[in-house]
């Protein structure tokens, strides 16, 4: 496979699975984080289909797309490690989130998920979904939608 074909199968599963994250906790109240804003495509997503949810987003630096850019109270600049101990001090109660860290290379991106796990449990509600393009650990797996291949995209409940 291609990597161009790769990496539209990536945001075809991540775009579904978000969608499909959405309908599931719609009746459960809490906010929403983004872990890894990038360009903020999920971001811009999760607006749309979450318009009326807090969205929370953490990233090392702010450089999105201009018209990407979350509110400063809700940007959490710096490493992941103290951005999450800030909201689990906060209280944020996270009913779902997108876990995007990464830099590419397979072995340190599934390490650095591990290591981040405990302290997104943390800042889940219980029963929330985590939508994850690495591996977590300490969460319940759950069935990824029929439209999103399997391993594609990793789906948790908290």
């Amino acid at each position: 496979m291609s990597r161009l074909d790769s990496m539209l199968r990536r945001l075809t599963a991540q775009r579904d699975g978000l969608n499909w994250a959405a309908q599931q906790i719609a009746d459960m109240p809490g906010e929403v984080l983004d872990m890894g804003l990038g360009n903020g495509r999920t971001y811009d997503h999760l607006r749309e289909i979450l318009p009326d949810r807090r969205i929370r987003v953490m990233d090392r630096v702010l450089q999105c797309h201009p018209s990407c850019t979350p509110p400063e109270a809700d940007f959490l600049m710096g490493e992941a490690e103290p951005m999450l101990e800030r909201l689990a001090a906060e209280g944020a109660p996270i009913v779902l989130a997108h876990y995007d860290f990464g830099m590419g290379i397979k072995a340190d991106d599934v390490a650095e998920a591990a290591r981040l796990s405990p302290l997104i449990a943390r800042v889940m509600v219980p029963g929330g979904l985590i939508i994850s393009g690495q591996p977590l650990v300490g969460f319940t797996p759950i069935a990824a939608p029929d439209s999103i291949p399997p391993e594609r995209y990793l789906f948790y409940r908290a």
